[in-house]
């Protein structure tokens, strides 16, 4: 029952906002009382302190599945932005700037997490795209992933629509990758930029 009530809130609050939704709706929603909602989490916060855990697990479930089919570092970089439109296509509203403006303490553990995790991945992708011949190898690896990580994080919290977080995203992508490309990685990125289902 707890992860039933996880999943739908977290649904609720992706697509509502996490401010609007409230337990007599999650309960509502549920057909379960609310008293059963408190069996389980003593209030709000601990809900959605629960639910931004499960979906941080999600989202590294399915950027290892994305890390697993060995893309070169360029596809792999699309590759990773089209797994997160997938996930949050039917979201409004930016849920990093909603989470930061409503419940900053959740937000800035979340953040803390998050920050360490993408860190790691970023640098791993420069070194394979370094390898791979795809990235300048006088590269400064850990500036790099400082410089892409700020934008990243930046454009999300600070943007209140998603779609428009998307779109910036993806001139972020194109900065960062243009910035320490060789030519062939030009190349790879000029082709991933052609793709209209980008």
């Amino acid at each position: 029952m707890k992860n039933k009530i996880i999943g739908k809130a977290t649904d609720m609050f992706l697509k509502l906002g996490f401010k609007s939704v409230t337990m007599d709706d999650i309960a509502s929603e549920m057909c379960i009382s609310k008293k059963t909602i408190y069996k389980y989490f003593s209030n709000k916060e601990k809900l959605i302190e629960e639910g931004t855990e499960v979906v941080h697990q999600k989202i590294h479930l399915l950027m290892d599945e994305v890390i697993a089919q060995n893309h070169n570092a360029i596809v792999e970089n699309f590759e990773l932005r089209k797994m997160f439109k997938e996930m949050f296509q039917s979201v409004d509203q930016s849920p990093a700037y909603q989470l930061k403006k409503h419940y900053p303490e959740i937000y800035d553990k979340m953040i803390g997490n998050e920050i360490e995790d993408c860190s790691q991945m970023f640098r791993l992708n420069v070194e394979k795209g370094i390898n791979e011949g795809l990235y300048r190898k006088e590269t400064d690896i850990e500036a790099v992933v400082k410089f892409y990580y700020t934008l990243i994080f930046n454009i999300n919290e600070n943007t209140i629509l998603e779609k428009d977080a998307y779109e910036l995203e993806l001139k972020a992508l194109e900065y960062h990758t243009r910035a320490i490309a060789t030519e062939k990685g030009i190349e790879e990125l000029e082709k991933q930029l052609k793709n209209p289902n980008i």
